[in-house]
């Protein structure tokens, strides 16, 4: 079961804010998102998201590579903005 709780960062320890339903000793995943940057990141979008779906490195890099000229140009022309 997913939960998102909030946390506070001490001597090198997360703290949760609320008590958590977890197993002794069970394994988790942490996503850390720095309060006050909600505006910015959809944390449900990325919580629902297959990460095998999500592109390898090597291939972003290939497609990187591909762009001719400057970033701001290429997505000026796939505006169509010149």
């Amino acid at each position: 079961m997913m939960q998102q709780i909030e946390a506070i960062y001490e001597d090198g320890i997360l703290r949760p804010s609320q008590p958590l339903q977890l197993a002794q000793h069970e394994r988790v995943q942490i996503l850390v998102l720095p309060k006050g940057d909600d505006d910015l990141f959809d944390s449900d979008f990325a919580m629902d998201q297959n990460p095998d779906l999500a592109p390898s490195l090597e291939e972003v890099r290939a497609s990187l590579a591909s762009i001719q000229g400057s970033m701001d140009a290429a997505i000026d022309e796939l505006r169509g903005e010149f």
